[in-house]
């Protein structure tokens, strides 16, 4: 069976604090893939909590996002919907990686793992080089044509880099 992870398609990263016109502009390429796709999916949400800007991301990243229970948090209706019946977890994360996510994914013993979704340069490259140390048997890839970075240049340096660590990019 393959898993498809939908990396924190929430929001803030797509209309709202962090979003972007390149954000927006993979939403149906995702809904596409998501219902397209057969096998199971795997939501992650990027979640914070009062007292972000204390914390280490926040003060290098001092642009309120994401926090828990707010409808910038909360998966894009569309992109949510699209995995109804497919929807094996969905992983709140407090940082770029997720080593819950990683744990999982070796528990369900996927042939192959697929990621989507935003931001390329910072949370599915995290994710993608996380589940390469944890399964670096499994083949893990990811879609480029619905991720998003936070520039068009730093979405193809990390399409780059996760190219030269074995992670097909297409």
């Amino acid at each position: 069976m393959e898993a498809l992870i939908v990396v924190d398609m929430q929001k803030d990263f797509i209309e709202g604090s962090l979003g972007t016109k390149e954000a927006r502009a993979i939403v149906e390429n995702v809904v596409k893939k998501i219902k397209d796709f057969d096998g199971e999916v795997i939501y992650t949400r990027d979640t914070h909590y009062d007292g972000y800007l204390e914390t280490a991301e926040g003060r290098n990243l001092p642009v309120i996002h994401c926090i828990k229970d707010t409808e910038g948090w909360k998966i894009d209706e569309r992109v949510f919907n699209a995995g109804k019946g497919k929807c094996a977890s969905v992983i709140d994360k407090p940082t770029f990686g997720s080593e819950e996510l990683a744990a999982f994914v070796k528990g369900r013993g996927y042939d192959k793992i697929t990621l989507i979704g935003l931001c390329t340069d910072i949370c599915v490259i995290s994710n993608a080089l996380l589940l390469k140390a944890a399964l670096w048997e499994t083949p893990i890839a990811v879609d480029r044509s619905c991720c998003a970075g936070v520039t068009p240049e730093s979405h193809e340096r990390a399409l780059g880099a996760m190219g030269m660590c074995q992670i097909e990019v297409y």
